[in-house]
Order: C-alpha cells, then structure tokens, then sequence
C-alpha cells in the first residue's frame, strides 16, 4: 500500500490519513494471517543452526534438527570412476514471497476429472499396454475393492464391479488411468510413463502458510511434480483430525492440526501434482507412551527404551503395531493420496541398543521376517485402495549383503513394494562408498552407484527405485553446502542409473530453487 501525501493539507488531517493508513494495513494482514488457508500452528524459527538427529529422510518432523549419519559399514563393492563435469545452472524465477494455497498453485492449470456415470457388463476384460503397444505385465487392476494382477499378455477378466464405479489402472513408473462405468465387455488402458520429482513438507512445514508457499511455488515454476507430506512424523503425530480411533486414544492427534486438509489435497489432485503420504512406522513416541506393552524395553530399568533423541519405539514384533500405522495409512489413502511411504520402517540404530528387548530375540532372520511381514500386510491391505506403497531404506542397503543390523535387506523388500527410496544423501555415508572414500566430494558417483546396485538386486520384482537425494548442508565430513552443481549431480547420477525419478530432502524445507529446471507440471505431463 502506498502513502498518501496531502501537500499544504493541515497537520491534523496528516496524521489522520497515516492513522487509517495503518489501521488499512492492520486489517489487511489481519485478514490475510486469518484466511482460510491459516492455520494453528507452531511458527517455524528463522533458519536455526543445524543439530544431528538420527538418520537419514528420518531427520524428526521437528524443523529445528538436521540430518545424522549412519554409522554403517559398506560391505565392498565394484567402484565405478567419472569425474564430474560442469554442470549449468538453470535460474528460475521463483516467487521470492509466499503466496496463499490457492494463489500458488493458481498457476498450474488443472487436470479435468473423468466422468464416472454408468454401469459396467457382468465380466469386463481389461487388457493394459505401455505407449509402445507392449502388455504390461502384473499391472494391477483394482475394480470394487479388489486388486488383480494382469497376466503375461497384460490381460486380466473382473467380475461383479458395482455401478458408477471407475476401475483403476495402476503400474509403479507410470502414471494412473481411470476406466469409466459403460458397457463394453473388453476395455484397453495405454499407461503413460510418469518420472515423480518430490520435495518433502515436514509436519510443521505442511502446516505453516510461508513453508508451505515456497513449496508449492517450486510446484507452480519448476520442474517438481509431487510433494511428501508427513502424515505421522517420527513423534508420532498426525496433522489432520483423524477419524482412527487406536489413534484418537493414544494421543496422536498433535499439536498442529491442517484445517480443511482434504481441500488441500483436493486442490493438488485438481492441479495434477502426485501426493506422498510419509508415515513414519517403528520410532512412535506417542503409541509408546499410549500403549507401553507396545514399546521397546528398557531391560535395565523396565521402563520404554529411548534413542538419543530421547523419543520412544514400539516393537517391530508386535502386530498391533503393524495394524495401527496399516489403519493410518490406509486413512491416508482414502484421502486421496497416491502414494504411502512408510519410514522408519526398521529396527533402531542409535541410543543403547544393548538394553533394547524385544518381544522376540533380534537376531537377522526375525528382524527381516518382521519388516518384510509389516510391508506384505500392508501391501496387501492398501493395493486395493489405489494407492501405491512404498518404503524408505538406507544408502548403505545397496552395498550390504546382510540386514544392516535393522531388518532391511533389498531382496526382502522387493517383493511387497511399488517403490524403494533409498536414502542416498552423500553425507549418510560415514565411510564413503567403495572407490570413494569422501563422498560429499563426489555426489554422482554416490548416487549412480547406489540406485544402480538396488536395481540389480531387485531385479525381478515390479519395483521401482526412486531416491532420497541431499538439499541440505553437509555434517558427517567438511561441512560445505549443497549448491546448484551438487543437486544437479545427484540428480544426473539417480537418472543415469535408472531411477524412475527422485525427492529432495531438507530438513527445514528450503530448497535450490536454481537447481531445478524450469519446467512446470504442465510440461511433465
């Protein structure tokens, strides 16, 4: 707002225009902090200082604390030499405010919905091919709460679907298709690739209007498609009113919660941006605290065990604590998101883990047993719902042949997911890589060699990888920031290793705007 100046006015009438000046300008920003798209939240704190945490994309949804490293050994591996060349630097011109929700993503047009209306034939056959005409091969079909699977030809027959009910088409790496109700006995879906490139909101970030803002301008200007948002963060807190009752009673229901989260979602969906629902499983301070028989054992002094972030874990043992994340999720999903991805999906790595009990003995082969048992139920149970379900892992699984000590091995994993996301930032590699002992130095090499060595050992199954990759500052080795040349190197490194896209991790969710290429989700598509 501009000031007015009334020369040769007098004095008294001066200072009453600049009083309702400012009263206009109160009630301006009055009006825009109370706005539908406001929330009740904790303000983020200005830029703090970095402070180590436990690992990985599992930094807590806490924006104060940054990234640890792993303390794990790469097992040896064939090193692979490049050097890295210079890389250009795309400038986008990104919003240097934070505009509404509406306003952000106002500048991305919206995707038309089908029009469901109609009912279907007694049996439908649904044959799926890729672009080139190819069958695609176990794609599932999920038609009236069920999901079915396509044979060698790509062809699957489906019986009993209700009414004004659209059949979903789903195959990790492409995008979605919609069948409409009508009355063909024989449909064909053409499934598009679709390469997913993420930024996360952490719990507090989804909540706060400014965080929320400089994301969804990233959405609008460049070429990001998709954001991860914290469903439960590593406190185990949720940022909606959820309608879980074991939730409701254990206390999740957190100290931010998203007004009108379903229109948020609703907006994004309208604007074709993909959505990740991050749910942190096994580290649940509330459910610990909620329902001690769950929680990991203090064998010492029979209280909960704690990590050095002084947070709780439940057991990875227990069912009932598969079925309270699976009852998350699978909310989650009904929303409308289109993806789960479960971290801290494995056992602890950090506090005194020789006081840890379990309801069973930690030995290699449960903890594999119970991580791969958690995600096959959890498969099981979302696959029909539409959404796909994915899992992060550590870097250092790529190169590891046994479990890493925390129940994740890549062949294990394989089978029960529709994405791997390894966490393959530079500096969770505490001892380099095999052939490069600083990894911060050499972010290609890094991520080349991990998503390269996780492919081949998932060879076989339909998953896909798609990584976790470094926008935040160093702190296992010299400190030195990420810049524009080091995301756009682990960038090439996931794309030339054949990752089906990536996801940009920072703690605080400020990221390199001037890393990414000006591309809107418009162009993507």
């Amino acid at each position: 707002m501009s000031e007015v100046n009334p020369v040769g006015r007098r004095r008294h009438v001066l200072d009453g225009a600049y009083t309702v000046a400012l009263l206009a300008m109160a009630i301006l920003h009055g009006v825009i902090i109370l706005g539908p798209d406001s929330l009740r939240a904790t303000p983020l704190p200005t830029d703090p200082g970095p402070a180590p945490v436990s690992s990985a994309t599992e930094a807590a949804d806490d924006p104060e604390r940054a990234l640890a490293l792993l303390p794990r050994t790469a097992a040896d591996a064939p090193p692979r030499s490049a050097s890295l060349a210079p890389l250009p630097s795309w400038e986008p011109t990104i919003s240097r405010r934070s505009p509404d929700l509406g306003e952000a993503l106002a500048a991305i047009p919206e995707v038309p919905p089908p029009t469901i209306r109609g009912a279907w034939p007694a049996v439908v056959s649904v044959r799926v091919l890729d672009p080139e005409g190819h069958p695609v091969v176990g794609a599932s079909v999920v038609a009236g709460g069920r999901e079915h699977r396509t044979n060698f030809e790509g062809a699957i027959s489906v019986t009993g679907v209700p009414a004004d009910t659209p059949i979903l088409v789903k195959m990790p790496g492409y995008r979605k298709a919609v069948l409409a109700p009508g009355p063909e006995e024989s449909r064909r879906a053409v499934l598009e690739p679709h390469v997913v490139k993420a930024a996360y909101l952490t719990y507090y970030g989804i909540a706060h209007d400014r965080t929320r803002g400089r994301v969804f301008d990233l959405l609008a200007q460049t070429e990001l498609n998709a954001v991860v948002i914290d469903v439960k963060g590593d406190r185990g807190w949720i940022p909606y009113r959820t309608q879980v009752p074991a939730a409701l009673a254990a206390g999740a229901q957190g100290p931010v919660i998203l007004r009108d989260f379903e229109t948020l979602l609703a907006r994004l969906k309208a604007r074709g941006i993909y959505t990740i629902a991050r749910i942190v499983v096994f580290k649940d301070n509330v459910l610990a605290a909620s329902r001690p028989e769950l929680a990991v054992i203090n064998a010492t002094t029979g209280q909960a065990w704690i990590d050095n972030e002084r947070l709780a874990w439940v057991d990875p043992f227990r069912e009932e604590v598969w079925d309270y994340n699976i009852a998350i999720a699978r909310e989650a999903a009904e929303k409308g998101f289109d993806e789960i991805q479960f971290d801290y999906v494995r056992f602890p790595t950090d506090g005194r883990l020789g006081a840890a009990r379990f309801a069973r003995p930690s030995t290699t082969r449960s903890r594999l047993e119970a991580i791969a048992g958690f995600l096959a139920r959890a498969r099981r149970e979302l696959g029909p719902t539409g959404a796909f379900v994915a899992a992060d892992v550590f870097g250092y699984t790529a190169f590891n042949e046994n479990d890493t000590d925390i129940g994740q091995r890549i062949e294990e994993l394989a089978p029960h997911l529709d994405y791997l996301c390894p966490m393959v930032y530079p500096s969770g590699y505490h001892v380099g890589i095999p052939g490069f002992r600083n990894p911060v130095a050499h972010p290609y090499e890094v991520v080349h060699e991990s998503v390269k060595l996780i492919r081949r050992r998932a060879a076989g199954h339909r998953v896909r990888v798609r990584p976790w990759l470094q926008d935040f500052r160093d702190y296992a080795f010299d400190r030195r920031y990420f810049g524009v040349n080091e995301i756009r190197a682990q960038i090439r490194g996931a794309d030339e290793a054949g990752s089906t896209g990536w996801m940009l991790w920072n703690p605080r969710n400020r990221y390199t705007g001037e890393a990414l290429r000006p591309e809107s989700p418009v162009a993507a598509r």
